[in-house]
C-alpha cells in the first residue's frame, strides 16, 4: 500500500517572470481523509482561486472530482506563482492522481491554460515564451488553448496541441489528437507597413537630418522647441525610416509582447515597436517593477523606439531611472527573493518645450519667470542629457514651407539608412548599430583622420565634452560617414556631430 505522502502525479507547466518562462512542476496527491483541497508553493490570489475553477471544471466536464483529501504542490516552492495559467496543469494532476487520466498521456507534455467553470480552456499571456522554453527543456509537446495555439506554433522545436476543453486531455497521444495549428500570420504579412511618411514634415531640414542620422545609427535624440513646430510629428515618422526587425530581433520582441499580453501581429510584419507613454506614468510603469515585478514601457519598446513627449512634464525620478538602461540595454529589478533582468535595448527619442509657456526665453511673448524656466529645464539632469546623442533645437517652420511641396519620402531616406546599416552590420555583426558600440570598438572604428583629430582635441581641451560625450560624438560622426559612404571620419563629420550635440543645449 502506498504511503499517504506519496506523489501520484507530476505535470509540467511554466510561469512567466518578467518576460522569461520558468518551469513549474504541479505535484498532486489524492489520499484518504476528510474532503479538502490544499494548494501550496507560494501561490498568489489568482492561483489559490484556481481550486474552485478546477473543481467546477472537472465536475462539468464529465469527470468525478475526488471527494477526499487533495494536496497540490507547485514546485519549486520558493518561486512566486502568479496568474490563472496553472489551472489546466492542476486539473490534469488531480485527474491523473485520481486515476481518471492515464499518466502516459501527459508524460513530458507542458500544459498551460485557464479553466472556465464549464471546462473550456482560455488563453493565457506568454504562450510564445512558454513554448520556446518548453522546446529548450526537451518537452514532448505543449498543450494550450485553441485561441493561442497559432502563437505557440511560432516557436519551433516542439509539438503544439490545441485543446478547447478539459475533456480533450484524453485525446493527447492518441490517433484522435487535435491537429497541429498553423503559425500565426498578420494580415497583409509581407507588405510594407503602413506608417506615417516623412514627406509630411516640411520646413525642418535640420530635424529631418537628425531623424535620418538617428535611424541610420540607432542614436538617441532630444528635440526642443515651441508647440506645433513638428517635434511629435517627426518622432512618429522615425519608425518609417528604421530597418525591419531581423529574425533574432523579431523573436525577442515577440517574446516580450507575448509575456506582457500585448498583440504580436504587428511584429510579424517586422515592424519595430513604438511606445509613447503619457508623462503621468510612474517610475514602475516606465522602468518596470510592482508586485509581482512586471516589465515597463522601456521593455515593451525593446528593439524599437521609446518616445517621451513633453519630457519636462515627466517625474524627475522616472527620468533619472532611465540613465542605466539607456547605457546597458537591460534593467535589473531587485527583490528579496530574486533579481529580475529585463531587456530594454530601445532607441530614446524625446521632445520638450523650452519653457513652461512653450515660447522660449528669447521670445517677446514669453512671460515665464527665470526661476520657473530653470526649474523646468532641470527636469532633464546633466547626467541624462550626457547620454543623449543629438540635442536639436526646433524652430517654427516658415509659413511658405508649410504650404510648399512635400519633402523627401520615407522610402527614399530609408534606402540610405539601410545602406548605412549594412556597413555597420559588416563592421559590428548582425543586429548591431553604431550607437551600441563598446569603448574598444569605438576606438577601433571611429578614429578620426589627421584632419579631424585637431578639431576634437580642441573641444576636449576646452572642457565642453565629458568622456562619455567624446565617445558619443565619435559614434555619431561614424554614422555621418557611413551615410556618406566614407571609410574615415574627417573634420566635416566631426563638425556636424558636434553641432548636432550642442544645438539644443540651453
Amino acid at each position: 500500500m502506498r504511503s499517504v505522502a506519496a506523489v501520484l502525479a507530476s505535470i509540467r507547466t511554466f510561469t512567466i517572470l518578467g518576460v522569461d518562462a520558468h518551469e513549474v512542476r504541479v505535484e498532486a496527491d489524492v489520499s484518504g481523509g476528510l474532503p479538502s483541497f490544499a494548494l501550496v508553493g507560494l501561490p498568489d490570489t489568482a492561483v489559490r482561486e484556481s481550486r474552485e475553477r478546477v473543481r467546477a471544471a472537472i465536475a462539468n466536464s464529465g469527470f468525478k472530482f475526488p471527494n477526499t483529501r487533495i494536496t497540490a504542490n507547485l514546485a519549486p516552492a520558493d518561486l512566486r506563482k502568479a496568474g490563472p495559467g496553472f489551472d489546466l496543469a492542476i486539473a490534469a494532476a488531480v485527474l491523473v492522481a485520481s486515476e481518471q487520466l492515464h499518466a502516459e498521456q501527459v508524460d513530458g507534455v507542458v500544459l498551460a491554460g485557464e479553466l472556465a467553470l464549464d471546462g473550456a480552456i482560455r488563453p493565457v499571456p506568454g504562450t510564445f515564451a512558454i513554448t520556446r522554453a518548453a522546446a529548450r527543456s526537451a518537452a514532448s509537446a505543449v498543450a494550450v488553448a485553441e485561441r493561442c495555439a497559432p502563437e505557440a506554433a511560432l516557436a519551433a522545436g516542439v509539438r503544439v496541441v490545441p485543446i478547447g476543453r478539459l475533456r480533450d486531455l484524453e485525446r493527447l497521444g492518441t490517433d484522435d489528437e487535435p491537429p497541429p495549428p498553423q503559425p500565426l500570420r498578420a494580415d497583409g504579412e509581407g507588405d510594407a507597413p503602413s506608417l506615417p511618411d516623412l514627406a509630411d514634415l516640411r520646413g525642418q531640414p535640420y530635424l529631418r537630418r537628425g531623424l535620418e542620422l538617428a535611424a541610420a545609427g540607432g542614436h538617441s535624440l532630444l528635440m526642443t522647441g515651441p508647440p506645433g513646430a513638428g517635434k511629435s510629428m517627426a518622432a512618429m515618422r522615425l519608425p518609417s525610416l528604421l530597418p525591419p526587425l531581423d529574425d533574432a530581433e523579431a523573436g525577442e520582441a515577440i517574446r516580450v509582447a507575448s509575456a506582457c499580453g500585448r498583440p504580436i501581429e504587428p511584429l510579424l510584419t517586422r515592424r519595430r515597436p513604438y511606445r509613447a507613454p503619457h508623462h503621468t506614468i510612474s517610475t514602475a510603469g516606465l522602468i518596470g517593477g510592482g508586485s509581482p515585478p512586471r516589465p515597463g514601457e522601456i521593455t515593451l519598446a525593446h528593439r524599437g523606439v521609446l518616445f517621451l513627449d513633453e519630457l519636462a512634464e515627466f517625474r524627475r525620478d522616472a527620468l533619472e531611472a532611465l540613465r542605466q538602461p539607456v547605457e546597458s540595454g537591460r534593467v535589473l529589478i531587485a527583490r528579496a527573493r530574486r533579481v529580475l533582468e529585463l531587456p530594454c535595448r530601445f532607441q530614446l527619442v524625446a521632445a520638450a518645450n523650452p519653457c513652461p509657456c512653450g515660447r522660449g526665453e528669447g521670445s517677446p511673448e514669453c512671460e515665464c519667470p527665470p526661476q520657473s524656466v530653470r526649474r523646468y529645464s532641470t527636469k532633464l539632469s546633466g547626467a541624462l542629457a550626457d547620454r543623449v546623442d543629438m540635442l536639436i533645437a526646433v524652430a517654427q517652420p516658415d509659413p511658405a514651407a508649410l504650404g510648399g511641396p512635400p519633402g523627401e519620402r520615407s522610402a527614399a531616406v530609408r534606402e540610405r539608412v539601410l545602406a548605412a546599416r549594412e556597413r555597420q552590420r559588416r563592421r559590428l555583426g548582425p543586429g548591431r548599430c553604431n550607437a551600441e558600440m563598446a569603448p574598444p570598438e569605438t576606438r577601433r572604428w571611429c578614429a578620426p583622420d589627421p584632419a579631424g583629430a585637431p578639431l576634437l582635441a580642441e573641444v576636449l581641451e576646452g572642457g565642453a565634452l565629458s568622456g562619455r560625450g567624446h565617445e558619443r560624438i565619435l559614434r555619431l560622426a561614424r554614422t555621418i560617414a557611413d551615410l556618406a559612404g566614407r571609410d574615415r571620419i574627417g573634420a566635416d563629420e566631426l563638425a556636424e556631430a558636434l553641432a548636432l550635440r550642442r544645438r539644443g543645449r540651453r
